[in-house]
């Protein structure tokens, strides 16, 4: 779940735009440059560390806790259909 959003990008085109005028003065084409190699940069290394956006975050936080609360429903489920079998007479 590695998907970077618009606004991901947004937020990356605006640290590299900051980090590239950090730099000491260049010709306008070499800033702009540095800026977009800046941004690749981060957008590399910030999905080589496996980091998601907040959104992404909270969506799979969400599934997690679907997924934890069907389980809990097999599990009883499960549970309720085993002692039933065990009370079957002639079932060790």
């Amino acid at each position: 779940m590695n998907a970077l959003h618009i606004q991901d990008l947004n937020q990356l085109d605006e640290l590299a735009r900051r980090l590239a005028n950090l730099v000491p003065p260049h010709p306008r084409d070499e800033r702009d440059e540095l800026r977009e190699n800046f941004k690749i940069l981060l957008r590399d290394t910030l999905g080589a560390l496996g980091l998601v956006s907040r959104t992404e975050f909270e969506l799979q936080r969400a599934q997690l806790t679907l997924t934890r609360d069907r389980l809990a429903v097999l599990e009883a489920q499960w549970g309720r259909w085993h002692r039933g079998v065990a009370r079957t007479p002639g079932r060790p």
